[in-house]
């Protein structure tokens, strides 16, 4: 609300935060790149045989900022500019670059696993080119599910649901999409990927958590507190009776009458 009483609106969690400013900075650089030079999309996508077989190292890192489309691009960057704005404000910039760095390279490298081994569509991916910022931005509603449990999200921007139900929504249609028969099984295996590996970082390691988790506590605890009156004793103040400062009299007097 402004200070002459008018009621200001705001969607989403507000202002672009400073990581998540420079990362879709280069998100759209990167589009635009690989829109004016195609070239370079084969070669810093994610492609399983030339990262085993050629050991293009830096695929892992680079096919986050490759975009298949202006409606990928888009989509991915709503999203992070949703979740990772708040979590970049809870955690600190820091930890937020890590964690949305340690997640997309977690996703490429499960999606290469994933190639590399008996499982469903593991021979169509390992041929496969794989890009986008979705394993990363899975991460980042992981991390938003278990840290802001209650907070409604919107799905399909019609129907609210709390995060932690949509985190399991989202998980539940990766991992049948990873598995099943529909052929799209290559892309949701990299968000897959990201939920994993972002629930796996949270819980192996003491970070911004534990930190949730204490104040959390601390809350309760001093909610819990606020609910009983405490009484201490002193000069002033309130206290039990026949303490000095309850009501009830002077405790002085009386004390010195039966002295005297």
């Amino acid at each position: 609300m402004s200070r002459y009483g008018k009621v200001a609106y705001s969607m989403g969690p507000g202002p672009l935060s400073q990581a998540v400013k420079i990362l879709i900075a280069i998100n759209v650089a990167g589009f635009l790149l690989g829109v004016i030079v195609p070239a370079v999309t084969p070669r810093l996508g994610l492609q399983p045989a030339m990262f085993t077989t050629q050991f293009a190292l830096w695929q892992p890192v680079t096919y986050m900022f490759l975009h298949g489309g202006v409606g990928h691009l888009l989509f991915n960057m709503l999203a992070l500019w949703m979740f990772g704005t708040e979590l970049e404000r809870t955690w600190g910039t820091r930890f937020f670059v890590r964690y949305y760095m340690v997640t997309g390279i977690g996703a490429a490298l499960v999606t290469v696993a994933w190639s590399l081994s008996p499982l469903p569509y593991a021979e169509e991916m390992y041929q496969s080119l794989v890009i986008g910022a979705s394993g990363a931005v899975y991460g980042l509603l992981l991390a938003y599910g278990l840290y802001f449990p209650t907070r409604e999200i919107y799905l399909y921007f019609l129907f609210p649901i709390q995060a932690r139900y949509f985190v399991m929504i989202a998980g539940a249609i990766a991992f049948l999409s990873s598995v099943g028969s529909s052929g799209g099984g290559v892309a949701h295996v990299a968000h897959l990927g990201g939920l994993l590996v972002g629930y796996l970082y949270l819980r192996g390691r003491r970070g911004p958590l534990d930190e949730i988790k204490y104040r959390w506590l601390k809350w309760r605890l001093g909610r819990s507190r606020s609910r009983f009156e405490v009484y201490q004793g002193g000069k002033r103040g309130p206290g039990r009776p026949g303490t000095p400062g309850a009501p009830g009299g002077d405790w002085t007097k009386e004390w010195k009458k039966h002295v005297h």
